[in-house]
């Protein structure tokens, strides 16, 4: 099991968090609010063709998930973590609940589901490139409703992520965060008619790389940043997969490069992504130090297969940056 080395008496304190009120002591860290997953992922030498068969190189089942996976990477950085979310009975819902048991994460606020299977997915990992394609099924009584939300657990750590599935409940999580005064991060994948209220009650938002697009229409990607901004977020980001992460504050854009790995597979880079930013919230850094740190965090997870597979701890990131070659940018204009 892993034993957690988190570091006590810290609060978040990155400088760009104007107006927020952390006086309160709270016992929790971050609590993760969305999906848990079993992923299956199979790595192949190539994408299959239509009508024929392929020896797969490799195999490996992991939890997954977007909000969970956070959750246990938070807590290999050093926070001290809890999930809120439903699970299946069954093989399936007992292996995904014990994987964040092993990692100490604690599941209060895990429901098991009786009769529904837990959501799981087999994820086709390209040898050559390290690109995944993802088939997943996620039972619909799985899903969270609002009034299901335990407020207690919610308001329990200084940090609140979800990752925008359960969308109505994940706004009524995030309205008892703002009235306990957590900060609300924002992992912003699926688009539905919930999104618009809960960007307006979330502090950052960072989106998959063609979120901000679909959510506003615009292919100007900055522009689309400063709506979103518009909308409430104090941040308003994008991940550029390995071309880094953009951000805006206040005004002002943020971008980060990525760095340069040998990448496996790329399954679970953005979940990992938030939990750095996450963790680095927690440290006197500014925005930029913020997003190189997520990048060099989620980098480092791209080495091996899946999500969970080599999530780095805290010291690991920070030599990583400062040993680090060269950055891969792209073209933001």
């Amino acid at each position: 099991m892993f034993q957690n080395k988190r570091f006590d008496n810290v609060k978040p304190r990155a400088p760009f968090l104007t107006g927020f009120d952390f006086s309160a002591t709270k016992p929790f860290d971050v609590v993760g609010f969305g999906l848990n997953a079993v992923d299956h992922l199979c790595v192949v030498p190539r994408f299959p063709r239509y009508d024929s068969k392929l020896r797969m190189i490799d195999f490996s089942q992991q939890g997954g998930g977007q909000a969970a996976t956070a959750m246990v990477a938070c807590q290999r950085l050093g926070l001290k973590t809890r999930y809120v979310g439903k699970s299946g009975e069954g093989e399936l819902g007992l292996y995904s609940r014990k994987s964040l048991e092993e990692e100490n994460v604690d599941v209060q606020g895990m429901k098991v589901v009786m009769g529904a299977r837990n959501q799981f997915a087999f994820i086709l990992i390209d040898q050559t490139t390290g690109e995944r394609t993802i088939i997943w099924d996620r039972d619909q009584r799985l899903v969270m409703m609002p009034e299901e939300v335990p407020r207690e657990i919610i308001c329990s750590a200084y940090v609140l992520l979800v990752d925008g599935h359960d969308a109505a409940a994940a706004v009524q999580a995030a309205r008892y965060a703002k009235e306990g005064g957590n900060l609300i991060i924002m992992d912003a994948e699926r688009i539905s008619d919930e999104t618009a209220e809960l960007l307006s009650l979330v502090d950052v938002v960072i989106g998959e790389r063609h979120f901000p697009e679909r959510f506003t229409g615009s292919d100007d990607l900055k522009a689309a940043l400063k709506e979103i901004a518009d909308r409430g977020p104090h941040v308003a980001g994008v991940t550029l997969g390995k071309g880094g992460a953009l951000a805006y504050c206040e005004g002002e854009f943020f971008y980060s490069p990525g760095y340069q790995v040998n990448c496996r597979d790329t399954t679970g880079a953005g979940d990992v992504f938030h939990a750095a930013f996450v963790r680095s919230l927690f440290e006197d850094w500014g925005l930029n130090r913020c997003l190189d740190f997520s990048n060099a965090v989620a980098a480092l997870k791209c080495r091996k297969l899946g999500g969970r597979g080599e999530l780095p701890h805290f010291k690991e990131a920070l030599a990583f940056m400062a040993g680090a070659q060269g950055r891969n940018t792209v073209d933001l204009k």
